[in-house]
């Protein structure tokens, strides 16, 4: 099958998009697990973030003795301790790592939330300059809420934004994948006609 494929190109894509419609359907399904259970989402994020911190600390250290010099060199192997350090507490202590991270998110939906709405005021005589506004204010409704509530929203926020994001790029990703499959099997029958 796979020489069938490699002989023919709309065959190849049709296999691509299969694959891709079946991580697609994967990223839905993940983004509904994570929406019924925020919580173990948030820690699974907590834990790969954690984990992420200590391989960037790793590597910090690594690179310390490629081409540094006396106080350059204790730099690094700081900045690679502290990194390593960070994931290390997060491990241990995952709750307060996702109360952590979801008043981070709250912080970063407020931030975002007052930019959009700068940017809404610059180019309010656009034509659909009104997207801009209503995205700043849902965002700053959202930060406002994560906020207000924080640490208590910590228990849904970061799961559910997570298996939001899940469904929505699982969408995004089987939509494309069926419209490239749609594309190639025309362009397939275009090419037999001819």
């Amino acid at each position: 099958m796979g020489t069938v494929a490699a002989a023919n190109p709309f065959g190849l894509v049709k296999l691509g998009s299969t694959w891709s419609i079946v991580l697609g359907v994967l990223f839905v399904i993940l983004g509904m697990l994570a929406i019924a259970e925020p919580m173990l989402a948030a820690v699974a994020l907590n834990t790969f973030i954690a984990w992420l911190l200590i391989f960037v600390g790793i590597v910090h250290a690594m690179v310390a003795f490629q081409g540094h010099r006396g106080m350059s060199i204790v730099w690094k192997l700081l900045v690679g301790a502290a990194y390593i350090f960070l994931g290390g507490y997060l491990l241990a202590h995952p709750i307060l790592g996702v109360a952590t991270l979801t008043l981070l998110l709250a912080v970063l939906f407020l931030v975002e939330g007052v930019l959009d709405l700068l940017l809404w005021w610059k180019m309010r005589s656009v034509r659909g300059g009104s997207w801009i506004l209503v995205d700043g204010l849902v965002t700053l409704l959202l930060g406002g809420m994560i906020y207000a509530h924080w640490p208590s929203s910590s228990v849904w926020a970061l799961g559910t934004l997570v298996g939001v994001g899940f469904i929505f790029s699982g969408i995004t990703r089987i939509g494309l994948s069926l419209a490239v499959r749609k594309v190639a099997g025309n362009l397939a029958e275009m090419r037999r006609a001819a």
